[in-house]
Order: C-alpha cells, then sequence, then structure tokens
C-alpha cells in the first residue's frame, strides 16, 4: 500500500488537550438517542457534523449535509479546529479492558491510495448502496473524511510500528475518554521518519477491519473527481483516511457477534431444536455454568466451533457442535474451507436458514449484540425464544477468506473498541 502523512484537522481542545466530550464513536453504531446525548454534553461534539441524518442507512435531506458543513466551517472559523501546518503520521493509542486484561492497541493515522478492492486494499464484507449514498453527500458538502477505516497489516520485522512509535514520545498531542476507553493521539511530522514508516508499507497490503462503506465511498468519489478532471492522480483526494494496526497488535480483538432470534412459533424450544439438528452434537448445561462475561473463552473448551443455544427457560443452555465438516461442504460448495469452519456460518447455513423452518414465523427478524448479557437477559424474559452465543471469529481466517476474494457471513466480526471519531480530520482539499 502507498502511505501519505496529511495535515489534519483536529480540535483545539482544553489547555490540556482534553477532548473527551467532543470525540465519538463511529456513525454507523449510533442512534438518535446517542447523537442527542452526545451533543447534550457538548454542543461541538463530532457527531453533530458526522452524524447529520439518523439512521445513516440511506441518504437524507440535502439541508441536512448542508448544515453539517456549515457546522465544520463555523467550527474552524472559531478556532475550535485547528490544521496541522506540517504533514503529519498519527500515532493513536487506545488503552481498554477485557475480560480481566488491559490492552493498548496502536494504530497509525495517515492516508492510504484508494485502489480498487482486491491488492492493496483487501476487503472482507459485501457493501450496501443506501449507506454509501449518505457518506458520499456528506464527503461532497464537507470535504473532509471524518472518521478513519480500520485496518489491520503485517509488518513482521517491526520497521513501521517501531519508526512511529519511537518517534511519539512525552505527553501526547490530544487526549480523552470515551466511555471506558482511553484516547491518546500524538502528531509525527519528522520527515526521516515518515518516510521510513511509508518505504517499509509499501509492498504491504491492508485488510479492512471495519469501515467498508467508507473506503468504497472515498475509492468511488476520487474515481468520480480524475474522471471529471477535478484532480489528478498525486491529489490528497485519492487518499483514505485509515487507522492501521499491526496483526500482531495483542489489542486487535475480534469479540463475537450473538444472535437473538425473534418470531418463532410458540411450539418452539431448544429442545426441540435438538431433536431436529441431527448433524450436531447436543450438550445441555445449567444456566448457572453459562459464562456471560467471556462467552468466546468459556465456549472454546467445547472445541472450535461450538455454540451455546438459549431458550426461553431460563435452565435452558446447550451447546451445540456441528459433527462432520463435510455437512458444510454440501451445504455450501461455492466457499473455501475456512468460510465453511466459522460457528457463524455453520449457524446461518444449517440451523437458521434450514432447521428453524418448522417453526419460523413472518415476524421473523434477528438482533445482533456483542454482549452476551443481552442474550440471556432477553432469553431469561421471554422477549426472545433464542438466543445464540457464538466464539470470535479469528483474526487469520478473516485473511484466509479475504484473501480468497470471499466475502465472510453477515455481522461475523466485532473488533474491539470502536475507533473513536474526531481525534484527527483529514482534508480532502478540493
Amino acid at each position: 500500500m502507498e502511505i501519505r502523512p496529511f495535515c489534519g484537522w483536529r480540535y483545539r481542545g482544553s489547555a490540556e488537550g482534553d477532548v473527551s466530550a467532543l470525540i465519538a464513536p463511529p456513525y454507523d453504531v449510533l442512534t438518535g438517542d446517542d447523537k442527542a446525548a452526545l451533543l447534550a454534553g457538548n454542543p461541538q461534539n463530532i457527531v453533530a457534523v458526522d452524524l447529520p441524518h439518523v439512521p445513516p442507512k440511506e441518504v437524507g435531506p440535502e439541508s441536512a449535509y448542508r448544515q453539517a458543513a456549515d457546522t465544520l466551517n463555523r467550527w474552524k472559523a472559531e478556532g475550535v479546529m485547528i490544521r496541522d501546518e506540517k504533514p503529519c503520521l498519527y500515532a493513536y493509542q487506545q488503552t481498554f479492558h477485557w475480560a480481566g486484561q488491559t490492552y493498548h492497541r496502536r494504530a497509525m493515522l495517515c492516508g492510504v491510495r484508494a485502489t480498487e478492492l482486491g491488492k492493496d486494499v483487501i476487503p472482507h464484507e459485501h457493501t450496501f448502496d443506501g449507506p454509501k449514498a449518505d457518506r458520499l453527500k456528506l464527503s461532497e458538502h464537507t470535504g473532509m473524511q471524518l472518521s478513519p477505516v480500520f485496518g489491520f497489516y503485517r509488518d513482521p520485522a517491526g520497521h513501521a510500528t517501531d519508526a512511529l512509535w519511537s518517534a511519539a514520545q512525552g505527553v501526547p498531542t490530544l487526549h480523552g475518554w470515551l466511555k471506558d476507553v482511553e484516547e491518546k493521539l500524538w502528531a509525527v511530522s519528522d520527515p526521516a521518519v515518515i518516510s521510513a514508516v511509508a518505504s517499509a508499507l509499501r509492498e504491504t497490503p491492508v485488510y479492512i477491519a471495519d469501515g467498508h462503506h467508507r473506503y468504497t465511498t472515498a475509492m468511488n468519489f476520487a474515481r468520480r473527481l480524475r474522471e471529471s478532471g477535478r484532480i489528478d492522480a498525486n491529489h490528497e483526494a485519492n487518499f483514505v483516511l485509515f487507522a492501521l494496526v499491526e496483526h500482531t497488535d495483542p489489542g486487535l480483538l475480534i469479540l463475537p457477534t450473538h444472535r437473538i432470534v425473534h418470531g418463532l412459533k410458540k411450539t418452539f424450544t431448544v429442545h426441540r431444536l435438538a431433536d431436529a439438528a441431527k448433524e450436531f452434537s447436543w450438550r445441555r448445561c445449567s444456566v448457572e455454568d453459562f459464562d456471560a462475561r467471556d462467552t468466546s473463552g468459556w465456549l472454546r473448551k467445547y472445541g472450535p466451533g461450538a455454540m451455546a443455544m438459549l431458550g426461553a427457560d431460563p435452565a435452558e443452555v446447550w451447546i451445540a457442535r456441528l459433527k462432520d465438516p463435510a455437512t458444510m461442504v454440501a451445504a455450501a460448495p461455492e466457499q473455501n474451507d475456512a468460510w465453511r469452519a466459522l460457528d457463524v456460518a455453520i449457524l446461518h447455513k444449517l440451523v437458521i436458514d434450514r432447521d428453524i423452518e418448522r417453526w419460523r414465523t413472518q415476524e421473523l427478524f434477528i438482533e445482533y449484540t456483542p454482549d452476551a448479557g443481552n442474550v440471556l437477559a432477553a432469553c431469561r424474559s421471554g422477549r426472545a425464544q433464542l438466543g445464540v452465543c457464538l466464539q470470535s471469529t479469528p483474526l487469520e481466517a478473516v485473511e484466509t477468506i479475504a484473501d480468497a476474494g470471499a466475502a465472510m457471513p453477515h455481522k461475523s466480526t466485532y473488533f474491539y473498541p470502536k475507533l473513536a471519531t474526531g481525534m484527527v480530520l483529514k482534508p480532502l482539499d478540493l
């Protein structure tokens, strides 16, 4: 991949560089209530610009994007946001806790040349037209890339990582807290460091972890600008704001995304599902044995692909595991072995798309959550008839499936924690 530093726009923040009240989670995980709460905390929170239309699943009214641009331009004029004078790479660290451990995830915020998907930039998800139309409108009006694409890469010798973080010393340029995650940012403008990092990554592809719609929008927008003659191939708009994380970073955590299934017939029970789904081995557990804090770690002892099925009876917790991998070869012959081994693929192909058919109603829908406690609560209360808790998708499986040009099943990965929006913005300089 080809990376490039940029002169970022960032909040001035408090005298100590605290931006806690100004940053936000990515736009696509926020609701209207979330937006209102962030703006109640501080009306200059980045969500006022990054989420002009709720929900951002399709393009909104033109006035919403104009207002977002007007707000951003006002903040620039009033000095709420300032621009770095020199091109920088930005060292970005998130400190967080998970399952009793403390992690420090280190990323680099930079521009990555927008290329067609599959060589230098490798996806693992499909995209949808509605969200891309929303992000395109926002880019057109603001002339800014507001929220970074999350990517990971391989740097076995550590040349890029070491060069950047040896220069990111001392008091951070900006810092803050976003919920329970500590956020720190250092601006690195040393040309020698930038050259060393860029050289180390020249032949290295980046895998998109999160932000497929943002990347595809930026790529298409740059192509359109080139074809219209507004920019040349070296223009800033050809480079997409990324947060790059080395794939061995201990903080590169993938959490499972669990399922809560609604709209099954009243006759459904997990016990009856176990009788119907003969391709699985089944083991019943008590609810007291179920570990909702670290479900993935708890399930691992039952073997690869083991998943927990929870029923409306609070004591109804079953461990299901596919007996014979050949079952998935027959069910998904067009997919590769890594895809067919995913517990989420097994769940949807064999259980949701087939074995629960006899209990399906027109009201059936699936709710997704990374919190196994939500699954247990939904089943205990009777709000849902079936909850399924899964193991984490291995990072190696994401790479293997992406390298094969395939797409992961829907909601297969939840990279935790989400990146903060508002630490630094990348201008398109149009």
